[in-house]
């Protein structure tokens, strides 16, 4: 029912698109929207595929979960230096049922041409993409990496941010800080699965450049991640206690929050139809915890020809170790080890997606997509894998419609 809900409000804000660039604007207030009308599919009955922080992906039969969204977007300009923006977002995230979200909801003061400042809820610049990760049309493939985009599932925080931007020349340069609080649900995929909430007090710097065809982006934030109901985490660190490594129990556990840094660049290119995009991030644990260090990156080229663009990439993440230090009498075999060992290790995957974007209408594009995932470590992000992990490749067909209105 909620399936054919999400669809019946794509069409219907379909229709209502004034003929006039599809965007409601009557000099105060503006409203406009995006959406994707996606269907994906996999070879294997072994595993879901899934976007990160979803709680429910594909397998072999097709559903239209994986990709499908419908955003909405309202901004009021009070004067010439205050405005509020607010954004709502439907999609499947960390329940196997579509829901909605409050995504973006600020107020922007402009200080002058160059700087502007921003409170309440804002997506945290912490990726290249990250301002329009949910927005499919703006993107050239069907979804951003997961091997990226899974290492930071935290989008938005409620506090403030300060944006600053200066033209030096040809050469465009932008900064953004950000400070605030971030809470939310998270998906955990063990154990059957089960969703805990957060708290995370954050803040961050995003520094970027544009010249010409070419954009960089480098950003930096950290986080004090806290949560009190994951739980298998939750189960193995009473187990601990019991048996008494109290100390390795509180390492491990996030109930009292551990700081965590997320450090990313990536750049895009769009040159004489060349289409380039690429990135490399690093999560590290600055406190002992269960999260494992992780490296991530992923290169994408794609060559336009007319209004069709295909398109190749390549991503992976690995395990780059964990803070944790076991103790010298904890011990080497048997079930607890391993359950450590495993908790600590960071999965592994490696994909490679092939892709054609065609723009075969004003703000519409149709895109069509095959992932072929290797999954290495604990079956890679696959989620409800068997308990021996998942050896082969995945192939995952998807075909989607995007649109911004």
């Amino acid at each position: 029912m909620k399936k054919q809900l999400l669809v019946a409000a794509v069409l219907a804000a379909t229709a209502a698109m004034p003929a006039r660039a599809g965007i409601m604007d009557d000099g105060d207030l503006s409203i406009s929207g995006f959406g994707t009308l996606g269907v994906a599919k996999s070879n294997s009955e072994q595993a879901q595929f899934a976007r990160y922080n979803q709680a429910e992906g594909v397998a072999d039969k097709a559903r239209i979960g994986l990709d499908t969204n419908l955003g909405l977007q309202a901004t009021y300009k009070f004067n010439d230096w205050l405005s509020g923006t607010a954004q709502v977002l439907t999609r499947k995230n960390t329940s196997p049922t579509f829901t909605t979200d409050l995504t973006w909801a600020f107020l922007k003061a402009r200080i002058n041409d160059e700087t502007s400042v921003r409170v309440g809820r804002v997506v945290m610049p912490i990726f290249l993409i990250s301002d329009y990760q949910n927005v499919g049309y703006a993107n050239t493939m069907m979804r951003p990496p997961i091997e990226m985009y899974a290492q930071a599932p935290i989008e938005n925080v409620d506090g403030a941010d300060i944006n600053f931007q200066r033209a030096f020349g040809d050469f465009n340069f932008t900064t953004q800080a950000f400070v605030g609080v971030s809470r939310g649900k998270l998906f955990i995929p063990t154990g059957g699965g089960s969703v805990a909430t957060y708290r995370a007090p954050a803040a961050g710097i995003s520094v970027g450049g544009e010249y010409g065809p070419f954009t960089l982006r480098v950003a930096h934030a950290r986080a004090d991640l806290k949560s009190n109901d994951i739980t298998p985490i939750n189960s193995l660190t009473t187990t601990l206690k019991t048996v008494g490594f109290a100390q390795l129990a509180n390492d491990i556990s996030l109930v009292d929050g551990k700081k965590i840094a997320f450090t990313s660049i990536g750049a895009t290119m769009d040159w004489n139809n060349i289409v380039a995009q690429a990135e490399y991030a690093q999560r590290r644990a600055k406190e002992a915890v269960y999260i494992p260090d992780t490296n991530a990156w992923y290169t994408m080229v794609g060559y336009r020809i007319g209004k069709v663009l295909p398109y190749y990439s390549h991503a992976s993440y690995s395990d780059a170790g964990h803070s944790i230090a076991l103790p010298a009498a904890f011990p080497k075999t048997g079930v607890l080890a391993a359950t450590v060992n495993n908790v600590l290790a960071s999965a592994e995957q490696t994909s490679d997606l092939i892709g054609v974007r065609w723009d075969f209408a004003k703000s519409v594009a149709l895109k069509v997509q095959v992932d072929r995932i290797k999954p290495g470590a604990k079956s890679g992000a696959l989620i409800f894998a068997p308990a021996a992990g998942v050896k082969s490749n995945v192939t995952v067909v998807a075909a989607g419609l995007d649109f911004v209105f």
